[in-house]
């Protein structure tokens, strides 16, 4: 029990102190797979500023994170302390726009040419 309490408050902890946190298979510069380099990609490309959590390098966070969020999935994107959601959530929030009004809402800092490439590239 000691270790899920750690674990959550690890991860209380990491999603309050940084504006936006990818909880991910691998790590913004090395992905370890698809979903995970999706989502990276995507902050990447429009210049976002994100933390990154490696859930392969710990299984207490690998499974806290899903009960923290009540998220069966990895990644799992928070900003500003709320989780937003995985690869198929990101994406549709990312073509539709809905991620830069996020962005714009919560003061966090993008480069909106780089998001309207991604939504051209994906007409």
């Amino acid at each position: 029990m000691t270790t899920t309490t750690t674990a959550q408050d690890q991860i209380r902890d990491t999603v309050s102190k940084n504006d936006v946190v990818l909880f991910m298979k691998g790590t913004k510069t090395v992905p370890q797979c698809g979903f995970s380099s999706r989502v990276a990609g995507v902050l990447n490309f429009m210049g976002v500023e994100f933390s990154d959590v490696n859930v392969l390098a710990d299984a207490d966070i690998r499974q806290g994170i899903k009960d923290f969020s009540d998220w069966p999935t990895i990644p799992q994107l928070y900003v500003k302390g709320e989780f937003v959601g995985g690869c198929d959530i990101v994406t549709e929030m990312t073509l539709s726009g809905e991620l830069d009004q996020l962005f714009a809402d919560k003061g966090i800092a993008f480069n909106k040419e780089a998001a309207d490439q991604i939504r051209a590239a994906n007409e």
